[in-house]
């Protein structure tokens, strides 16, 4: 097709409309990704936790460790969790020693997040997150989605029907506007789903 064809109107138009849906789709591919939130993991303050337990709330998954140079981002995320608790955000730590960060015990991590840093989010057991031994969870979000945790403190966001939002690198900061601006945009996209009629 040469030049002059297309500048013809309906030509135009046609291109346009092509480039919008591939754009559709390719965020609506990366907004449905399905992911593990069926499989349970074990909680350090006993029992078990599912991702589906939070049906309808945005939910941010963070591998933790207690010995990283990011650790103190545990103060961040705390602070985040009580910020946004109320308007249906949950933070669920995964702690873990892929990286070879984290302390020796289950009894170990929960002692050390009570003690300094006051936790009370959801916390599970020590776990694997990258590998073929990776919970469920992290390997659906390897397998469908292309993301494996890099290091300590990466993070996760889902909305309320359990599909990725987002995913942040360490260095991002859990009270940063990159990450607060996603959520609240969440929180409020589930605000407005609940008053629908």
């Amino acid at each position: 097709m040469n030049r002059k064809a297309l500048k013809t109107p309906a030509i135009r138009v046609t291109c346009r409309f092509i480039a919008f849906l591939t754009v559709i789709f390719a965020l609506i591919g990366s907004y449905t990704v399905a992911l593990d939130r069926d499989t349970p993991f074990e909680s350090i303050y006993g029992g078990t936790l599912s991702l589906s337990q939070w049906e309808g709330q945005a939910i941010l998954v963070v591998n933790t460790a207690s010995m990283c140079a990011f650790t103190d981002q545990y103060r961040e995320l705390q602070a985040l969790y009580d910020r946004y608790r109320d308007d249906g955000l949950v933070v669920l730590a995964v702690p873990s020693d892929d990286f070879n960060q984290e302390l020796a015990s289950d009894a170990e991590v929960k002692e050390f997040c009570e003690l300094v840093y006051g936790l009370d989010m959801p916390m599970t057991v020590i776990t694997r997150v990258k590998g073929s031994d990776a919970h469920p969870f992290f390997r659906s979000l390897r397998q469908d989605a292309g993301f494996t945790p890099r290091w300590n403190f990466n993070k996760v966001l889902l909305d309320g029907d359990g599909s990725l939002v987002a995913t942040y690198a360490s260095r991002v900061s859990p009270l940063s506007e990159t990450i607060t601006r996603r959520v609240e945009s969440v929180l409020a996209n589930l605000a407005d789903e609940r008053i629908r009629p």
